[in-house]
């Protein structure tokens, strides 16, 4: 199994590992019963505080443990919100470069709720959901996924939570 803190990416074009190497990874090459890929290790001078800063900024959530994702569902549920989840990583250049929009989306929409989820904290968790890349956003109503939007597509992300808020309130300007 590989540790957490490693990317593992299969036929990765060559300009594409040099600007992963630029980012301050290292690569070790493996062969898989099949075929062979790159592991990426993130970068051990993180700090992780500038992380929980930068993702959980205005109305977002920064979510630390399963109990607290469960929280929040059910408040959700009670309030008749829907969840906005970002599963992201600290390391993750695309991811920084969306959160300030993912906090700006979140005071403009407040009756949303936006939850961020470190997928090197919650390792476990983030493997049940399926996240194949990062940042991964879910949409998600009582709990079940309605729509899930993969990149840090920035108009894409707000022409999805638009959406998402035109459906639940169809007069909302």
């Amino acid at each position: 199994m590989i540790p957490s803190d490693r990317l593992i990416l299969n036929r990765f074009p060559t300009r594409s590992i040099s600007r992963v190497l630029r980012l301050g990874f290292s690569i070790t090459i493996f062969h898989g019963t099949k075929k062979m890929g790159f592991c990426f290790s993130k970068p051990q001078n993180d700090d992780d505080s500038e992380h929980h800063v930068e993702f959980a900024g205005g109305n977002v959530h920064l979510i630390t443990t399963k109990e607290s994702w469960d929280e929040k569902l059910s408040q959700a549920r009670k309030d008749g919100k829907m969840v906005v989840a970002n599963f992201s990583a600290s390391w993750c250049g695309p991811c920084r470069m969306i959160a300030p929009l993912y906090c700006e989306l979140s005071e403009k929409y407040p009756s949303l709720m936006f939850l961020t989820v470190d997928v090197d904290e919650l390792t476990d968790f983030s493997t049940s959901w399926d996240i194949k890349a990062t940042p991964t956003f879910f949409f998600l109503r009582d709990g079940q996924q309605v729509d899930k939007l993969v990149g840090a597509n920035k108009p894409e992300l707000q022409r999805k939570i638009t959406a998402v808020v035109d459906s639940v309130n169809p007069f909302h300007a």
